[in-house]
């Protein structure tokens, strides 16, 4: 079933908060800090003044100066954050295909396609509040204070195996942290597993993968690998998102910058 067509509940977490700390801390302080001492009088009556007006408008008025003190600093830092994000981002491209598996995006929604001539596998997501720090990247002793860890998306996602008119659905999320002694070192869990024919409803029963008989689950997981979902594609998984996510990001940026600025 697709991301949009199943619904899922999903617990709060403190990746929402976590998905606006892009820039370091300290780069944040200091630039509000910065215009605060480059106020002048005027400009606390809210209206960028006019005095010596230059045609060559930081913030893409044109020079009519019509804009408030409140967009100007917007969309200076905008310009700053959006260099800043650009250089920050370690794939340019969004791949169009992952381990054999065709890449479509539309919006916030990704979804990958594998078909053979017996089945067609689809894993849907989407890249919304998925972000949160790397907390299994190593710290960098000689970083400069104020800097955060890498930021991954792992976003919950859902495998469709569908041959013919019936489909075995997986919903999966990644899981955090470190295994135990004696544990399995999964990249990532099943959190709901169900079958059904035609298209899904909510009348189709599913069962939560933590009540799952033991080796049952283990023989399900053993299945998601033989049809191509393994820790390893799991990780590019995370790549895919996380690159997508922060392309999403710097998007958004540039249209607040368009929209403040009235272009």
């Amino acid at each position: 079933m697709s991301g949009l067509a199943k619904t899922i509940f999903r617990l709060p977490s403190l990746m929402g908060l976590t998905n606006g700390m892009r820039s370091t801390m300290g780069k944040r302080e200091f630039t509000r800090t910065l215009w605060h001492m480059c106020k002048r009088p005027e400009d606390r009556l809210g209206v960028v003044g006019i005095t010596n007006p230059s045609m060559a408008c930081k913030c893409g008025c044109g020079g009519r100066h019509v804009h408030t003190k409140g967009e100007r600093e917007l969309v200076e830092f905008l310009t700053e954050e959006i260099v800043a994000e650009r250089k920050a981002q370690k794939i340019k491209t969004i791949p169009t295909e992952v381990e054999g598996f065709k890449v479509k995006l539309n919006g916030a929604e990704v979804e990958l396609t594998k078909q053979t001539d017996k089945e067609k596998i689809v894993i849907s997501f989407n890249v919304n509040h998925t972000v949160d720090a790397d907390d299994d990247a190593e710290i960098d002793p000689s970083a400069e204070k104020g800097e955060f860890a890498e930021m991954k998306s792992r976003p919950q996602f859902e495998v469709d195996i569908v041959k013919g008119d019936t489909t075995v659905s997986f919903t999966c999320s990644y899981l955090q942290g470190q295994a135990q002694e004696g544990e399995y070192d999964d990249v990532f869990g099943i959190d709901e597993m169900t079958i059904f024919k035609g298209e899904w409803n909510d009348k189709v029963y599913a069962v939560a993968g933590d009540v799952l008989d033991g080796y049952l689950y283990d023989l399900l997981m053993n299945l998601l690998e033989e049809k191509g979902i393994s820790n390893d594609f799991a990780e590019k998984l995370s790549d895919l998102s996380t690159a997508y996510e922060h392309s999403s990001y710097v998007g958004l940026l540039e249209n607040l910058s368009k929209f403040t600025t009235g272009k």
